[in-house]
């Protein structure tokens, strides 16, 4: 049984009242994987904006109750703070896959680019330290609205996509790959965030779309995405 691990930062702990796209890439993976898989990690909550905390348990109504909420995911939190923690996650609760949104935080709040890119070899080689066959699967940093201001800053996220890919292609083997997925098809911060940042349900699905569709063409698991 394939078992898969949320890894990520605000936008995939999500907030309370919304689906999150983990619960849409696990609607897909039920839907198109063709075998019992299960979602394991450390947590179960959805960050609560109005009490500044992770201890919210409220999805979005309409949530399939079969859902399972675990992660390792954390509003503010990045490959820096990721990264000392996924060697226990990995070892504790033994994924095969890991799906991993990061890097966004961490260039806007803690490190520039190079010193991120140091942060994801860390990941990986904590990571396969308690998995040496567990799979990677890695979001290119999506721009946030402040990438249109901050040039800097913008300049700072290419960098790091352009640095991330070669670290992939760098630290990629066959018996634990590292699968780099393309930019969200179609993803647009006007109308598919709330706020220049974080996903509405349209952005949820354009980002489970691109994890689908990196592991249907790359090692055919599950098929693409369709919303």
């Amino acid at each position: 049984m394939l078992r898969f691990m949320f890894v990520g930062d605000s936008t995939t702990i999500g907030s309370a009242g919304e689906h999150t796209w983990r619960y849409r890439m696990w609607e897909h993976l039920r839907d198109t994987l063709g075998g019992p898989f299960r979602i394991v990690g450390p947590r179960e909550t959805l960050y609560d904006q109005a009490r500044d905390a992770p201890v919210s348990r409220e999805y979005a109504p309409g949530t399939d109750p079969a859902f399972p909420r675990a992660h390792l995911a954390g509003w503010g939190e990045g490959w820096q703070h990721m990264a000392p923690l996924i060697r226990s996650a990995v070892s504790d609760h033994r994924p095969d896959v890991l799906l991993i949104s990061l890097g966004l935080i961490d260039l806007g709040f803690y490190t520039g680019a190079d010193d991120t890119a140091h942060n994801v070899r860390r990941f990986v080689t904590e990571a396969r330290a308690a998995g040496p066959r567990v799979r990677f699967v890695i979001l290119p940093v999506v721009p946030n609205i402040r990438a249109d201001s901050d040039p800097a800053f913008a300049a700072e996220v290419a960098r790091f996509n352009e640095l991330l890919a070669k670290t992939a292609a760098d630290l990629d083997e066959p018996r634990s790959p590292l699968l780099l997925t393309s930019p969200p098809p179609g993803y647009d911060l006007a109308t598919d965030t709330y706020d220049g940042t974080h996903p509405l349900p349209s952005g949820e699905h354009k980002l489970a779309a691109a994890f689908a569709g990196a592991m249907s063409q790359a090692w055919g698991m599950g098929t693409e995405y369709r919303a």
